[in-house]
């Protein structure tokens, strides 16, 4: 598809070229691909399965969630390829049902979005400052200075989108390449430089509980509770896919090339995720080393390898995650400048604006501006722990956000049945069985994922600690509450979902 044949089609859905179409579909491909990074999720969030469930939630949660995962891309591809708009999921909910169901959807991709920006960014803040401790060993752990990092971290990732829009496309393509090539390097160190390796009864049969949740490995409250806890590693890991639309207007090709660029990013992320963290568990041979860390990758490496290949490592996964946020900002920005574009946003016009170089300049600053605001618990961490609550409440909130958006466009495409026009890639009819199941999926982890993942963040608790609390319900149901109040009181009133910006398609 031509272009012109693009602008046609984006014309034909009401709206007018202004994005830059200038990425090819493998650059779409790319930046669901560097966003869901398994140079990120798998080290960042790794401690959270090996606490909750150990081996077994890694060498079997993974592949098993990650193919409810592509499931969920598969219906998703459908709708992008029926609806190529850089508004995506929003627009596709407007579209399939009524303003009330675009409102919602808009708004909770919006959030995830912006949590997501801010995890991953947070979790590069870490890991930098994991790398440069190697360097400067007198350093102490501090949250301070992590949260400094993260702050500088946001502010390039600002400049680069906001500077470099040709350099971003670019960039894409490199981040692919550094995933597939830093990935294999790391999978190589695990694999020859350790002395010694676990068996494979132990990756994929042992089973830990370092949850706080009892001590038990066994019975229905560790199968039911705390390893589930433990699949937030992948169910994080591979979000953020949804970028293939949010990009599609500067696509080529996009009601097919976006299509397939979200679920082979999944597919591709699953495969190389799963061999990376099987690579994990072989060399994790110091178990009390590990938990002694607090579940943290980086005791894997600093406890199997010498010096120079664990920093390597570390530094490996730095300049990932580096990418992975800044292909963040860019699929955030977009969302919040076609939000905007509909009205939606307070001071839309403002968000919706691009300058010269047709770059939404004040959607870049805005969503990086609550990025930082969102992260500020981070600065605290409860007692005796390595890790801030507030990160892991930051990650649930992304994945709820984000999780929940997807779910009303794919219900409504389930309801719609066979009035549903579909584009160039569709599912024909097994669209029913695979949106059922998406959509079951999606309702079942948001459960999970807004529990308490400390005993000490049990309301009521007899040891009850506020830094201890995973935020995340508090964090999402005042969203959902205050969006659900705002449109019952004005928006219903005045929004009216996606606004044309071309009365002409010929034209």
């Amino acid at each position: 598809m031509s272009v012109d044949e693009d602008s046609q089609r984006l014309a034909e859905l009401g709206y007018k070229q202004e994005l830059n179409r200038t990425w090819s579909g493998f650059s779409n491909f790319a930046i669901s691909f560097s966003i869901i990074s398994i140079l990120a999720g798998c080290f960042t969030t790794f401690y959270q399965a090996w606490n909750n469930g150990g081996p077994i939630a890694i060498a079997w949660g993974w592949p098993l969630i990650s193919i409810f995962i592509l499931i969920i891309g598969f219906c998703m591809s459908e709708l992008v390829s029926a609806y190529p708009t850089a508004g995506g999921i929003y627009w596709w909910a407007a579209k399939l049902g009524k303003p009330i169901h675009g409102w919602f959807t808009g708004w909770l991709n919006l959030v995830g979005l912006i949590a997501v920006t801010a995890s991953v960014d947070y979790g590069c803040a870490t890991f930098l400052d994991l790398t440069l401790t190697q360097f400067f060993p007198t350093w102490t752990p501090d949250l301070t200075r992590v949260f400094l990092f993260f702050a500088v971290i946001l502010v390039l990732h600002a400049l680069i989108n906001i500077f470099s829009h040709r350099l971003i496309s670019l960039l894409q393509n490199v981040s692919v390449w550094w995933h597939v090539a830093g990935a294999a390097v790391v999978v190589a160190i695990l694999v020859f430089l350790p002395e010694k390796h676990q068996s494979f009864s132990f990756v994929f049969t042992e089973r830990i509980n370092n949850s706080g949740f009892g001590d038990a490995t066994s019975g229905l409250p560790f199968w039911f509770y705390v390893l589930p806890l433990g699949f937030l590693l992948t169910q994080y890991t591979i979000t953020g896919f949804d970028a293939c639309a949010h990009v599609s207007e500067e696509t080529h090709g996009a009601s097919t090339s976006a299509a397939k660029g979200l679920w082979r990013s999944i597919f591709y992320s699953a495969i190389g995720g799963w061999v990376l963290l099987l690579a994990f568990l072989f060399a994790a041979t110091d178990v009390a080393a590990v938990n002694k860390g607090g579940g943290q990758v980086s005791a894997i490496f600093l406890s199997a390898l010498d010096w120079a290949p664990a920093t390597l490592i570390l530094a490996i996964s730095t300049i990932g995650q580096f990418f992975c946020g800044m292909s963040c900002v860019t699929s955030m920005s977009r969302m919040t400048y076609a939000f905007s574009r509909d009205g939606a946003v307070p001071g839309w016009r403002l968000w919706s604006r691009v300058d010269k170089n047709r770059t939404p300049v004040n959607a870049i600053l805005a969503g990086c501006g609550m990025a930082l605001l969102i992260t500020l618990p981070a600065l605290y961490a409860p007692p005796g722990s390595v890790v801030p609550v507030a990160f892991l409440a930051v990650v649930s909130i992304a994945v709820i956000g984000l999780y929940l958006a997807f779910l009303i466009p794919i219900w409504l495409r389930l309801r719609m049945g066979a009035a549903f026009q579909p584009g160039p890639w569709t599912l024909g009819s097994k669209y029913k069985v695979l949106c059922w199941i998406a959509v079951i999926e999606i309702v079942v982890i948001s459960l999970y994922f807004i529990m308490p993942v400390s005993p000490k963040g049990v309301p009521f608790a007899s040891d009850f600690d506020w830094t201890a609390v995973n935020y995340s319900p508090i964090a999402v149901g005042v969203v959902l509450g205050g969006i659900a109040l705002w449109w019952t009181l004005s928006a219903k009133k005045w929004f009216t979902g996606p606004r044309r910006t071309v009365d002409n398609i010929d034209a």
